[in-house]
């Protein structure tokens, strides 16, 4: 048995789970959080029963036999972890994530938060605080992340996407056909967004938050003002690309919005609406737009600087750690969001779930090709500018079947990678009809 096989081993069953290439899925089914957190946090990141099921996990095999996955588990040190040597430390380090209410900043506080401090010795303290609480609007991370004003901070590409578009590029909404697909699409890149991230900002990437549960419905009050709420640049190219209005705001001010009549709709993720409560100010909801979306975790340069380097190597190898934790919980938060959302609504004489047609899924394709790649392609400059950019996008380009020619066309082509290899779009989108089942032949007898 190796090191690895021994730490995976120890781990099996609960927080810490993974998964080692043995075929032993039922080792990462289990409690959700650690029990000193579960009354505050173990039924939102887990089930209802605070657990990560085994179905959940084996509807996830892709997620942990991914290449990233396996990343991840070299790069956190299961089997040989740093030796911590510094001594006499005191170091805090407050972190903005964009809102405590949503399932991976609670996860953050959950296990990020007590892992670094027990490896630390308490030398290392991480505190979990957010946008609201800091007057942080979302747009200006990046800014204040770079000067320092933040620590450490939650980068969210479609928050920045408007002075930083090529950061967006994760966050294309109608192009991903599933949850697969936008999992592998981002993981291409993730090296390209680090750099672009450190080069505008100085701030080097720890890790990055796994936004499960992130597919997008839209809200409805079915008579309102005109607007449907959007939290992103492309989001709204999306919606007004179908042939609504998009309009932005605060995210914390969209529940009174909606309860004013001021907006007509709403679009986002069944926990974001859970947690804002929407669903008693919005009485239809349809969808989705498929998503397991990210953001990425980033420390100003000099805050990291002063960071002695074995402390440095610890936090490194925590973010990994709690990215392989985030991935175990993944599996069932992309089961239960919706139901979640249906059940808080219940009693309350509303319109039930109504998903989109095949009809529907090919026009949210052709919203994204025809409206919102182009309009980041005219925010980022090309065909003039933003090479780079567009060199990432066409790694996304291969697992969604999209290319951008040099003038700046955006054209079809066949899927090359991702789980849709082998086809082309309006193959994956409305599949065609079994055949038919052969009459049989009456018998002579």
């Amino acid at each position: 048995m190796t090191a690895l096989d021994r730490y995976a081993a120890a781990h099996a069953g609960g927080p810490g789970a993974v998964y080692t290439g043995d075929g032993n899925w039922a080792s990462l089914a289990g409690p959700a959080v650690y029990p000193q957190f579960r009354y505050q946090h173990g039924l939102a990141l887990g089930d209802d029963a605070g657990n990560v099921p085994l179905d959940a996990i084996e509807q996830h095999q892709w997620l942990f036999e991914s290449d990233y996955y396996r990343e991840l588990i070299r790069k956190a040190r299961l089997a040989n972890p740093t030796p911590l040597t510094t001594q006499g430390e005191s170091i805090i380090l407050r972190h903005a994530c964009v809102n405590r209410a949503l399932l991976w900043c609670r996860h953050l506080e959950a296990y990020f938060v007590p892992n670094v401090w027990a490896r630390t010795n308490g030398q290392v303290q991480v505190q979990i605080t957010s946008f609201p609480e800091l007057g942080v609007a979302g747009a200006d991370t990046m800014a204040r992340l770079g000067d320092g004003t933040l620590q450490m901070a939650e980068i969210y590409g479609g928050y920045v996407g408007e002075e930083f578009p090529a950061l967006a590029v994760q966050n294309l909404w109608g192009l991903w056909y599933d949850q697969q697909t936008h999992f592998a699409a981002q993981t291409n890149i993730f090296d390209d967004l680090a750099r672009l991230i450190e080069d505008e900002t100085g701030a080097p990437v720890l890790f990055r938050n796994w936004i499960a549960g992130d597919d997008q419905y839209i809200f409805s009050i079915l008579h309102g003002g005109p607007g449907t709420y959007s939290h992103s640049t492309e989001l709204s190219d999306w919606i007004n690309h179908m042939g609504w209005q998009a309009k932005s705001m605060a995210f914390a001010e969209v529940y009174t919005a909606l309860e004013r009549r001021n907006l007509s709709s709403a679009v986002g993720s069944a926990n974001e609406g859970l947690s804002q409560r929407w669903y008693e100010v919005t009485r239809s909801i349809s969808g989705k737009l498929y998503s397991f979306n990210s953001t990425t975790n980033a420390v100003n340069e000099y805050v990291w600087a002063g960071i002695p380097a074995d402390l440095q190597q610890i936090l490194i190898e925590e973010g990994a750690k709690h990215e392989l934790e985030a991935l175990r919980l993944a599996a069932i938060q992309n089961l239960v969001g919706l139901q979640r959302f249906l059940n808080a609504r219940r009693g309350r004489g509303h319109s039930a779930y109504v998903e989109f047609r095949p009809e529907t899924r090919q026009a949210s394709f052709e919203a994204a090709r025809d409206g919102v790649v182009p309009n980041w392609l005219e925010r980022i400059g090309y065909p003039g500018a933003a090479q780079a950019a567009v060199a990432v996008f066409n790694k996304v380009g291969p697992v969604v079947g999209l290319r951008i020619e040099r003038d700046g066309s955006v054209v079809e082509t066949l899927i090359t990678e991702g789980p849709h290899a082998g086809k082309r779009p309006g193959e994956v989108l409305m599949p065609p009809p079994p055949p038919p089942t052969p009459t049989p032949t009456p018998s002579r007898w």
